[in-house]
């Protein structure tokens, strides 16, 4: 099932068959930089489950429109009012746009929800921080070690 499209990226629901695209994202060191340590064959499989395969799912797989894996949208309520929406991509989509196309995917599925949007990030992520801030949203403080950024889009 697909949850958006866009003009060149398209989020739908994970699948088991995205086991081995997911372990080689998640197990990239540059990719994890930010996140926490690269994650083994069993970590990137139970992630998976827990996470794309979940009802619903915290994660989208995030794919070109030639259905080439670029890697994975967050997107998952963070509160009562608000969606957590990110995105986690191989190297070779870094710089390429797709981050933007997706943020303005899914915050405009959050608008349609009449729930904000939040953004959190690492102080040093600066590329997504960026990001934040190009699609409006406000820093807004500290909590867990990552900077929140919200964009208040409710109807």
């Amino acid at each position: 099932m697909i949850l958006t499209e866009g003009a060149r990226v398209r989020l739908r629901m994970m699948r088991r068959g995205d086991a081995n695209e997911l372990y080689a994202l998640l197990s990239d060191e540059a990719v994890m930089r930010w996140l926490e340590p690269p994650f083994n064959r069993a970590q990137a499989e139970r992630f998976l489950e827990q996470a794309g395969l979940s009802d619903p799912p915290l994660i989208y797989a995030a794919e070109n429109m030639e259905g080439e894996f670029l890697g994975y949208a967050i997107f998952h309520n963070y509160d009562e009012y608000s969606r957590e929406l990110g995105w986690v991509l191989k190297p070779a989509f870094w710089h390429k746009g797709y981050a933007d196309e997706m943020t303005a995917l899914l915050t405009a599925l959050a608008r349609r929800e009449g729930k904000n949007a939040v953004i959190e990030c690492v102080p040093e992520q600066t590329a997504s921080a960026h990001i934040a801030r190009r699609h409006g949203f406000s820093y807004e403080g500290r909590a867990d070690s990552c900077d929140v950024y919200r964009l208040r889009c409710e109807k």
